[in-house]
């Protein structure tokens, strides 16, 4: 089966999107079949490029900020798409815009399928310049992703139960399917970094963009309301486009002596992560809009016990086992609760830690695969 990847930014480097996509299209590789990326220029390193190399489009006044997410968008050109459309069996999607537009139009032409990923909302977007609670105009936006690009397909992806009900709801007309993006399988490590020393501080991990959507600032401000305060070191490892503003945050807590140990900030690699995660006595995922949430498992690998932003657009939530790991999005107070409660129970949090470890085999990537190249065979109508 030849399946040909729109995708505006493959190679980008910090982009949760990017990163899936490359992860997804190597294991397809890995399973036999063959896949074709269309996408822009690879401007991190001379080599690899996409197989179809789609010029640079610059958006007007929000270049600057669309950059500092770790994003480019690719230019529409109709001879190259056309070109990589007429090789495929069946063309699949990663985002809803002008390039997919394009692409799902000339595939209908062609009489080739097209099936998608549902990776992103609106509020994704909108967030990034103070619009993320504009219900007015993320229904639109919606909408028109959905009636030029979506319902183009015969089939979507969606990766979580929250987004599948929120398409559904939306009126979608393509076949839904609920497939998690998936994550590579790594070995448990926690109990190989040896003892922990019981004076040290207790590290508290947040991974992710630095972005107004991911919402880290909830974090640090539930520190004024932890009894543990000064006993944490929180570790921030991303970056992006609200870091200044986060790190002035938490420098004014340290200088007010809310923490006794500076927040640090970092970006690591996977491996550095999986490390990172290994360590932690907790994970924090406050985001308010998150269509899955890859990071939160990677991290959850490894032992740590969450605690999660449980919110209408956030579906990292379904990861949590138990209320403990659960609070309002934007409720620092809840946090710091949550965040006393784990404190105060380690040997609870011990156990729960490999529980969350042993959850994670549900989101295999090998089994999101599979589930994958079934949807394909529906959307080609082999039944295979």
């Amino acid at each position: 089966m030849k399946i040909l990847f729109v995708v505006n930014n493959f190679y980008a480097s910090g982009n949760g999107l990017s990163a899936s996509a490359r992860r997804t299209v190597r294991y397809l590789k890995e399973a036999g079949e063959e896949v074709r990326v269309l996408s822009g220029r690879n401007h991190e390193a001379e080599e690899p490029q996409p197989d179809y190399v789609l010029g640079d489009f610059h958006v007007p006044v929000f270049d600057g900020l669309v950059q500092s997410h770790g994003y480019k968008f690719a230019r529409t050109d109709i001879s190259l798409i056309k070109e990589a459309v007429g090789w495929a069996d069946v063309v699949h999607l990663e985002e809803p815009f002008l390039i997919q537009m394009a692409a799902a139009r000339i595939a209908k032409n062609m009489g080739v399928p097209c099936t998608a990923t549902y990776h992103l909302h609106p509020e994704n977007m909108f967030c990034s310049i103070n619009l993320g609670d504009w219900k007015f105009l993320n229904y639109n936006m919606l909408r028109a992703w959905r009636d030029f690009v979506f319902d183009y397909c015969t089939d979507i992806q969606c990766p979580t139960e929250n987004v599948l009900e929120r398409l559904q709801k939306f009126g979608f007309k393509s076949r839904l399917h609920l497939i998690s993006n998936g994550i590579i399988p790594d070995p448990l490590i926690r109990d190989t970094i040896g003892p922990k020393d019981p004076s040290r501080p207790f590290l508290i991990v947040c991974i992710g963009r630095l972005a107004v959507e991911k919402d880290q600032p909830t974090l640090l401000e539930a520190m004024r309301y932890s009894k543990y305060a000064r006993r944490i070191q929180l570790f921030f490892a991303g970056r992006g486009p609200e870091a200044d503003a986060i790190k002035a945050q938490a420098h004014a807590l340290y200088e007010e002596g809310i923490v006794a140990y500076e927040p640090k900030f970092e970006f690591r690699d996977r491996d550095g992560l999986r490390q990172l995660a290994a360590e932690a006595d907790l994970y924090i995922h406050c985001a308010t809009v998150e269509v899955e949430g890859l990071s939160a498992l990677e991290a959850l690998q490894q032992g740590v016990v969450p605690i999660i932003a449980e919110g209408e657009l956030t579906a990292t939530s379904q990861f949590a086992l138990d209320d403990h790991s659960l609070f309002p999005t934007k409720d620092p107070k809840a946090l710091a609760e949550c965040i006393d409660y784990w404190l105060d129970h380690p040997e609870e949090r011990s156990v729960m830690g490999l529980k969350y470890a042993e959850s994670t085999e549900d989101y295999d990537i090998h089994k999101s695969i599979a589930a994958l190249i079934d949807m394909f065979h529906q959307a080609i109508g082999d039944p295979a």
